[in-house]
């Protein structure tokens, strides 16, 4: 499975961003897909998850409410709305691939995408 992160950029505080990830092969149906995010000096998070079907959701605390991870079956993609993006958002977006809806160590990784938030 590969996986192609996009749609990150520069955006003002209180502003909007989709984030997109297209994964190669057949497999992305039976996925669990996953949204990461490494700040400068940080540790990588845990973003946002969803089940193969679309029914079942995460979200880390801090984006509750704000964020939302959909996916799109017949385009191979998975997609992270962000909305009233904050500076501390900031970070680089990667987006991740398992079968296990349970792991904590995710098999597959794209390259990350930059998300800038300006105050």
């Amino acid at each position: 499975v590969q996986l192609q992160a996009s749609g990150g950029g520069l955006v003002q505080a209180g502003g909007s961003l989709r984030l997109s990830c297209l994964a190669s092969g057949r497999a992305f149906r039976s996925l669990v897909m996953g949204w990461f995010r490494q700040a400068p000096g940080k540790e990588r998070e845990f973003v946002a998850r969803i089940g193969w079907a679309g029914i079942s959701q995460n979200y880390a605390d801090s984006v509750k409410g704000r964020f939302t991870i959909s996916r799109d079956i017949a385009k191979n993609t998975v997609y992270l709305q962000m909305n009233s993006l904050k500076p501390e958002d900031t970070a680089v977006y990667y987006c991740a691939a398992d079968r296990n809806w349970k792991t904590t160590h995710y098999d597959y990784w794209g390259q990350g995408t930059q998300v800038t938030v300006s105050s």
